[in-house]
């Protein structure tokens, strides 16, 4: 889906900052926001990690940008639990009175009013699935990913939407995302990694002999030839 989550290649954002030895956890709280996730899947809250995914991009997009990581995660969690009816926000409210907190405080949670429903157990261990057809691509091929966006969780980012590539790897099948967090199945797809040139998805003003490597689902891809584009 659109929204401020989809941050790959865009411009005016800064470097990425690395810290040196960086602890799992800064402060104690990120660490049972981690302990509540599992809880939360033992619970029936989510059952799969798109669904999960799917909870963090819908939260507010001021909360994506301040909250940090774990921030995010703990009001993706919040949205989960309320769409699965395990916690009310007075409830919640209530809770943060009680331990000094403001419940006025605008969270990042923002449940839907008719949630998607997934109600099946994963298929096997593991996302990778076998399928009965045969891969679309092989190496070497030459693709054009899909060049419009969607209302819900997808693993193609904005910024290599209607873009060039090459095929350098097939990987099998695998949980297609794009229906796992939605309750639609599992329905497996190919999965390739594609390599695109800077050029092609920045123009003339990417950095010279950039590439970028990306791990794509079979429905995001169509076959390209330079006559397509004359």
């Amino acid at each position: 889906m659109d929204g401020i989550h989809d941050l790959g290649g865009r411009a005016g954002f800064g470097p990425v900052e690395r810290e040196a030895d960086e602890p799992a956890f800064h402060e104690r709280w990120e660490a049972r926001v981690f302990a509540m996730i599992g809880a939360a899947a033992a619970a029936g809250a989510y059952r799969n990690a798109d669904q999960f995914r799917h909870a963090i991009e819908r939260i507010r997009p001021d909360a994506y940008l301040c909250d940090g990581y774990y921030g995010r995660w703990l009001a993706g969690l919040e949205t989960l639990l309320r769409e699965a009816g395990i916690v009310q926000a007075d409830e919640l409210r209530a809770r943060i009175a009680a331990l000094g907190g403001d419940p006025t405080r605008p969270g990042g949670a923002r449940p839907a009013e008719a949630p998607d429903r997934v109600a099946y157990p994963p298929a096997g261990e593991g996302n990778r699935r076998s399928v009965a057809a045969a891969p679309v691509f092989a190496e070497g091929d030459r693709v054009r990913t899909a060049s419009f966006g969607v209302s819900g969780h997808t693993r193609l980012p904005a910024y290599a939407r209607g873009r060039r590539g090459t095929v350098t790897t097939w990987h099998g099948a695998w949980v297609f995302p794009d229906s796992n967090a939605h309750g639609r199945g599992e329905q497996p797809q190919h999965l390739y990694t594609v390599v695109f040139d800077g050029v092609d998805l920045w123009g003339a003003a990417a950095e010279p002999g950039t590439a970028v490597s990306l791990d794509l689902f079979e429905p995001y891809l169509t076959a390209w030839t330079a006559e397509v584009d004359t």
